[in-house]
């Protein structure tokens, strides 16, 4: 991509102002037109969102929304729609065992809830404070609870598809355990033992940014620094991993553009939060500098992956390695077209990607890295430039979705393709819409001068 080092945040202004103004609409459309007993809703089709019965990961990136605009706009009915959804529907998801999404879904509702009472930007309520708090304790719990030990200190969340799968998703996932573990929480296992919540975050971090993230160091014949896998597959009976896969991407071998960003988002954001903890909470892990070294290494390895493989606006496509790119004659070369005819964009990725650049920037100023920093931050200013502008903002007032031409599954064909297309496109997805929320209100708080948005706040 070409990363523009002449904008500005305040160039974004009447952008954010022009998406946070759509954003309500798309809210309230939601609201009033979609079918709640069919499940919580996925990604569009025609315009329309609908639910997909495989798991209800999105419910809290609805409800989250709307939580995020009452704190962009000040519009009291959002927090109202928010706050009261939170309680009547999310419970189910504090204690879901089969998922590993908590943080998404809790970290969304629970999590926003609480930031805000304790920004100050919702009055303050002791018991309203430890409903928050009692959710996020649980739901951390509970997600570390889903565990594959691997022996030697490594270990790792598994995903849904069972206990040899290390998805590259849970690395932004593991929000929830440093929230429940901020909020002084501990897992209770069998036989009355104690499992810190720290120690599961940093082996499954660990386990990511040594299997999940390649670094051109000779692993194998696909092996280019910051390339993902979407999955690792284990071996659980010895602890060893034995291959590459893939659900949502191409293959194995090639790079899932929505996985590279969860990992950029995921690994940017984990180093705020280490920076937080005291020296000896970490010194069990090596060490502050150990623990950011290992860190910081994965999130610029993916953050540089992404700058070198997409396009020149910094909207990916959907998979680096999917073969119809062949036929895009020079597509890194110049912006990504939506409406081809071989492979669509994923404008979902570029929305959690913006969020892992702009942060691990933000992170290498504060570190002193000025120039470093400066180039990961401006890239996540070029991203939304284009993100938050047609063709990719939505503007059609009975379109319900906020940003467009969002993938799900490629590979299984759930993605609507318009008549007399070849490809999906013009359709959204929900972790897209609020990814987009949450990284325009990121910004709008930059501009403002407010205080540093992180899940995390106190």
């Amino acid at each position: 991509m070409n990363i523009n080092p002449q904008l500005k945040l305040a160039d974004l202004g009447d952008k954010i102002a022009h998406l946070w103004e759509l954003s309500g609409q798309k809210i309230r459309l939601i609201e009033r037109e979609l079918d709640k007993s069919k499940g919580a809703p996925v990604f569009t089709v025609q315009g329309r969102y609908t639910a997909r019965d495989w798991t209800e990961w999105t419910q809290g990136f609805q409800f989250g929304s709307q939580l995020l605009q009452f704190d962009a706009t000040g519009e009291q009915s959002f927090l109202e729609d928010g706050r009261r959804a939170t309680v009547e529907r999310m419970a189910t998801h504090v204690s879901d065992f089969g998922v590993h999404d908590h943080g998404f879904n809790n970290v969304s509702t629970y999590g926003n809830l609480l930031r805000l009472m304790q920004e100050g930007k919702i009055p303050d309520n002791q018991q309203e404070r430890e409903f928050y708090e009692l959710a996020l304790k649980i739901s951390g719990a509970v997600q570390a609870r889903r565990w594959t030990d691997l022996g030697n200190g490594e270990g790792y969340i598994y995903s849904f598809n069972g206990p040899h799968s290390l998805f590259v998703d849970t690395i932004r996932s593991c929000r929830s355990l440093a929230r429940s573990y901020q909020l002084g929480h501990k897992l209770a296992d069998e036989k009355g033992q104690s499992v810190s919540l720290l120690e599961r975050l940093m082996r499954h971090s660990r386990s990511t940014a040594k299997y999940s993230v390649f670094y051109g160091e000779g692993r194998d014949s696909y092996d280019i620094r910051g390339r993902t896998a979407h999955e690792i597959v284990f071996n659980t009976e010895n602890g060893t991993p034995r291959c590459p896969s893939t659900q949502q991407g191409y293959s194995p071998f090639s790079t899932w553009t929505r996985g590279l960003a969860w990992a950029m988002c995921g690994f940017a954001e984990e180093l705020e939060f280490m920076a937080t903890l005291k020296d000896e909470e970490l010194a069990a892990w090596g060490g502050r500098k150990e623990v950011e070294a290992f860190m910081l290494k994965a999130a610029t390895a993916t953050c540089d992956f992404y700058i070198e493989h997409t396009p020149t606006d910094g909207i990916p496509y959907w998979d680096t390695g999917a073969p119809g790119l062949a036929s895009l004659d020079a597509y890194l070369d110049q912006p990504a077209d939506p409406f081809n005819d071989y492979e669509p964009v994923d404008s979902s990725a570029a929305a959690i990607a913006a969020q892992g650049l702009l942060r691990l920037g933000h992170y290498l100023a504060a570190k002193g890295s000025k120039k470093e920093g400066e180039r990961y931050f401006q890239a996540g200013l070029t991203v939304l430039d284009t993100l938050f502008d047609e063709p990719y903002l939505s503007t059609a007032p009975e379109h319900q979705g906020l940003i467009l031409h969002s993938v799900y599954h490629r590979p299984n064909g759930w993605d609507y393709i318009p008549e007399g297309a070849a490809i999906p496109y013009g359709e959204s997805s929900m972790w897209g819409d609020y990814h987009a929320r949450e990284v325009a209100l990121y910004v709008l708080r930059l501009i403002h001068e407010e205080p540093y948005l992180t899940f995390f706040s106190w």
